[in-house]
């Protein structure tokens, strides 16, 4: 049946390609993808499958595939929200949203899943199991939508979970894998520093909030350095510093914003505690009051090393003429609240290279001049379909 699956995928590339085409000339921002939900929810109307729409905390959408044979069930994820950003990659099928851009691969995503999924539906009565598909909202934006389908309870029956990312970090072809830790970790926190302003001329009389907060911005950047484990990663960026006024006045406020980044959630715990700390003693050493608020955006994503292996292995032992490298990718610095659904469940979120022919340095995922080599579409179908299939013949 896979290669069956597989002639199948492969005599519908080209509606792939044009799905593809048709959602990044019309993206949609996080928690605002309205029509790209509907375009989704009506692929799949006359196809006898149960079709729950406005899934989570936006527009998700979860497709159940039952199939004619018993088994486990496996859920598959593709996400399909865009970023703030404006195109400038000059491709016929070009953004027709002005400051609005699938930068990250998110229409690959959708595309090359409603064509599987829609085989899959043709092939059901010979899968052991059931398939969940999941077409998941604002995975960009924090609080992200994989949390909230989690939390509602969409997955409580789902046994394994599998899902793929387009990265221009090799050709066509290729497939990564990686086992355990795999993205970072993200936080979010501000800090607001009420002193007492006065005149530039009698610094006596007031409380500068700047010097204040000068010295925490100093302070966080010892946390990783002196902190965190040389063998772990973790980032601590102060991405704004509002402290703007007149020259000649001593501020009373200031606020910070900052980004944190940690490879594990041992990590997380130490940069949290430290943060947190530092503010405090902000407070004791220039007798100001902090403000801070700290937000965990997505934890880290952990690949589990069985199904991860799982996933090797088949593909390795795949003969196709479109899937031609697996390899070992390394550990990535972004977030993805795909790891939402694998602290829940076993699974492995893997790669599909996408650089484009003849390109030595491709634009990375959320640059403006982001591009992709669609021969990658077929692979990301190819390769999840004899995942999941083999998953579910094994189980």
């Amino acid at each position: 049946m896979v290669e069956q699956l597989m002639d199948m995928l492969k005599k519908r590339e080209d509606e792939m390609i044009a799905i593809r085409r048709h959602l990044h000339e019309n993206p949609e921002l996080s928690f605002q993808e309205e029509k790209t939900a509907a375009y989704i929810a009506d692929f799949y109307q006359g196809k006898g499958v149960d079709i729950e729409t406005e899934a989570g905390n936006g527009h998700g959408i979860i497709v159940t595939i039952k199939g004619g044979k018993p088994g486990e069930v496996v859920a598959l994820r593709a996400d399909f929200d865009a970023l703030p950003i404006n195109e400038e990659a000059e491709v016929p099928f070009k953004s027709k949203r002005e400051g609005i851009m699938h930068a990250c691969g998110h229409d690959a995503h959708t595309a090359y899943l409603l064509v599987l999924a829609d085989s899959l539906i043709q092939l059901r009565e010979h899968i052991h199991g059931t398939i969940k598909i999941i077409h998941q909202h604002a995975e960009e934006v924090p609080p992200g939508g994989a949390k909230s389908i989690v939390e509602a309870g969409y997955l409580d029956d789902v046994d394994s979970i599998f899902g793929v990312h387009v990265l221009p970090m090799a050709p066509a072809g290729t497939v990564g894998y990686r086992s355990g830790y795999t993205f970072n970790g993200r936080a979010y926190f501000k800090l607001r520093v009420q002193a007492s302003g006065g005149h530039g001329s009698s610094p006596h009389k007031a409380n500068d909030a700047i010097v204040a907060g000068s010295y925490f911005v100093t302070a966080a950047q010892t946390i990783v350095s002196r902190r965190v484990d040389p063998l772990r990663t973790g980032v601590v960026t102060i991405g704004s510093f509002d402290g703007k006024g007149s020259f000649n006045v001593i501020k009373d406020s200031i606020e910070i914003e900052g980004d944190i980044r940690y490879s594990d959630n041992e990590t997380r715990d130490v940069i949290s505690k430290e943060i947190q700390r530092i503010a405090k003693g902000i407070e004791e050493t220039f007798g100001v009051i902090c403000e801070l608020t700290y937000e965990p955006d997505y934890p880290p994503l952990y690949n589990d090393p069985e199904m991860t292996a799982f996933v090797a292995d088949t593909l390795k032992n795949i003969d196709d003429v479109d899937i031609k490298e697996i390899k070992e990718f390394p550990r990535l610095s972004p977030s993805e609240d795909f790891a939402f659904y694998l602290e829940k469940i076993p699974g492995s979120y893997f790669f599909i290279g996408c650089t484009p022919k003849g390109v030595e340095e491709p634009y990375f995922n959320h640059h403006p001049k982001f591009e992709i080599d669609e021969d990658c579409l077929l692979v990301a179908a190819k390769s999840v379909g004899a995942v999941v299939f083999n998953f579910l013949d094994a189980s």
